[in-house]
């Protein structure tokens, strides 16, 4: 019984960041956070991805919902390390599948532009200003450690999602469609 409230009670810190007013804008892009994180999540289970990319996929910007004040950090020019923040949330409720990806999809946007001429292309203003406070282009060295790190192939792909997962206004499924892979993955950590 304490694990069944252990599931339920992740939804429900889950859908209680969700929907905080912190949810509503996403750092100079034109989307609302919560909408992106969807989106991201749609086009994962669109792929037939794991559970556990999905989830990863749903979760990956909510340290923008844990950080104190992510907008004024961003208006500043700081980086206030939304990737490790996560992380960190999601590795105390979740499998290692879940949270490294999360933790390293800004790394992997960093790795994508410094890999692919073409990638940079595809990124926002408001992703490339935050790449800039994020570390930009990656060395030679950070490149070959980058790939050799658990759950790098599985952020690149997050990472892909996240660009194509700015639409305002699209049609996402709810919160709740993700309850029973949620609930699932948080018993398996």
């Amino acid at each position: 019984m304490a694990l069944e409230r252990s599931k339920m009670d992740v939804y429900s810190e889950i859908e209680e960041l969700f929907t905080s007013g912190v949810s509503e804008e996403y750092l100079g892009e034109d989307v609302k956070l919560v909408e992106h994180m969807l989106q991201c999540a749609d086009h994962a289970r669109a792929s037939g991805a794991p559970s556990e990319l999905v989830i990863a996929a749903l979760l990956h910007d909510i340290g923008h919902l844990l950080v104190d004040d992510a907008a004024a950090a961003h208006i500043a020019g700081e980086d206030a390390h939304h990737d490790e923040i996560g992380a960190q949330w999601i590795e105390a409720r979740f499998p290692e599948s879940v949270s490294e990806p999360v933790r390293l999809h800004v790394d992997a946007k960093r790795y994508l532009v410094s890999t692919d001429p073409l990638y940079m292309a595809k990124l926002s203003e408001a992703s490339i200003h935050t790449l800039r406070l994020q570390g930009g282009l990656m060395d030679q060295d950070q490149i070959k450690d980058f790939f050799t790190l658990p759950g790098a192939k599985a952020a690149i792909q997050v990472r892909l999602w996240d660009d194509v997962a700015k639409i305002r206004d699209k049609a996402t499924s709810t919160l709740d469609s993700f309850r029973i892979e949620i609930e699932n993955l948080a018993g398996n950590r």
